[in-house]
């Protein structure tokens, strides 16, 4: 597929505004109001520590990897030709539920101040074993918010138990498949799955990536996740022209009697390639990653996980993406094919479970203390850090329960994120205003 110029085209769906406007009341009504048992957080972050990208501190070199071109050119030679996005989502015939037809537990999960304005959720049957974690959009792809003439979704998934840390799977776990969510109509959202794969024995087959699925970019013709598979794994990418079909319905994965199989799945993504970290122990690795459009040029974001009992603080990344038209959705290198960051901070800020930066602010999505709670939503600059408050006792525990990842759909102004097997959206607007209300009072 040839890759669309970039054109600002603001448009903004009037069914959609009508969609944000009645769900968010129906919404906040079904909102759970936070226990007192979640006390108010008084040990704000502060401000963010900018960081030398250059200082060993700040520095976070990502070394480059290319799959051959002849092992991708033989695994399509013996699946067949790839397909793009647009016949993936032709076959999507998986509903999401409206948040209305979603069980009282399942909306417990979702943000309390500022409410969601549109929320979905998965089947339990077609989700049970898999953990979610990563959300990215065509808002992100492109900039009038379409791939194509199509509004899509993608949401991953990692086999095994919902919950954990993000050390990597268990032995046995840790699959990870995306689902490719048809958008068009906000009122009728249906899927279907991809499995995510590495190209092993020169092209003649793929193993399934075994990672948990905590980031997630998709960023032109190219899809960059987080991955925690080895000791220098950092992100892989895949490439949105390069889909193939599944042939065979099986739990295996990869080629077997009679075709290939993906776990279920319709479709295999085999990754293109990877950016790999620097060689030594205790170096950080991004955990989650978003895309800022608002720099020139356009950059992905990234956070590390350091827990909330951690003796360190979180690092923030920012790295700029390509300009050059042959290497469209990647990362800009130097001669030795690094990306090095353009930017980095320190924050206090522990338990980062998604990372946005538009403009000035950083937004940090921090997971919740308690089984069952809800988790904060900072925005933090080198001047001062602000969270929503909410319940009467001015709690800072407002966001989602089960944090995910956050991506800005700029076209729209909506931020999507993924509690649970909740996937909502509310404006980043509102966020703003939630935040400034909180500094007023």
């Amino acid at each position: 597929m040839k890759h669309r110029g970039r054109h600002r085209r603001r448009r903004r769906g009037r069914a959609v505004r009508a969609t944000l406007a009645g769900t968010a009341l129906a919404l906040t009504a079904a909102a759970t109001v936070i226990s007192a048992s979640q006390a108010t957080v008084t040990d704000a972050p502060g401000t963010l520590k900018p960081l030398s990208a250059s200082a060993e501190a700040g520095r976070l070199p990502l070394a480059e990897h290319r799959v051959p071109g002849q092992w991708l050119d033989r695994l399509s030679s013996a699946m067949g030709r790839p397909v793009g996005v647009g016949t993936v989502l032709e076959s999507a015939d998986r509903p999401l539920r409206d948040a209305a037809e979603c069980s009282t537990a399942e909306k417990h999960t979702l943000p309390v101040e500022p409410a969601a304005t549109r929320a979905y959720c998965f089947g339990g049957a077609d989700t049970r074993g898999w953990r979610p974690g990563a959300v990215t959009t065509s808002g992100d792809a492109d900039d009038d918010g379409r791939w194509g003439e199509n509004r899509v979704i993608l949401s991953g998934w990692t086999n095994g138990a919902e919950g954990g840390s993000l050390d990597g799977p268990a032995p046995g776990q840790g699959l990870a498949k995306v689902a490719f969510v048809d958008a068009n109509d906000p009122d009728r959202l249906r899927y279907t799955w991809a499995l995510l794969a590495v190209p092993v024995d020169g092209g003649r087959d793929y193993r399934g990536l075994v990672s948990p699925l905590s980031g997630m970019v998709w960023y032109q013709d190219k899809l960059l996740v987080t991955t925690r598979e080895g000791d220098r794994d950092a992100l892989y990418v895949y490439d949105m022209d390069r889909i193939q079909r599944a042939t065979v319905e099986s739990d295996a994965v990869g080629r077997v009697r009679g075709g290939w199989a993906a776990h279920g799945s319709r479709y295999v993504l085999p990754a293109v390639g990877s950016y790999t970290l620097p060689g030594g122990d205790g170096a950080p690795r991004p955990a989650t990653v978003s895309l800022d459009r608002s720099t020139s040029p356009d950059s992905l974001v990234a956070s590390e996980w350091v827990p909330a009992d951690g003796d360190r603080r979180t690092r923030l990344w920012r790295y700029p993406l390509s300009r050059d038209p042959a290497r469209t959705g990647l990362l800009t290198t130097d001669s030795s094919g690094h990306a090095n960051p353009v930017e980095a901070y320190e924050t206090k800020t522990t338990d980062v479970r998604g990372v946005l930066a538009y403009r000035s602010g950083w937004y940090l999505d921090r997971a919740a203390g308690t089984p069952g709670g809800h988790g904060t939503l900072w925005r933090q600059d080198t001047e001062g850090a602000r969270a929503t408050e909410c319940g009467t006792d001015e709690t800072r525990h407002c966001w989602s329960g089960r944090s995910g990842s956050l991506s800005y759909w700029e076209e729209t102004g909506e931020v999507w994120s993924q509690s649970g097997r909740m996937l909502f959206a509310l404006p980043l607007a509102s966020i703003d205003r939630a935040l400034q209300r909180s500094t007023d009072q």
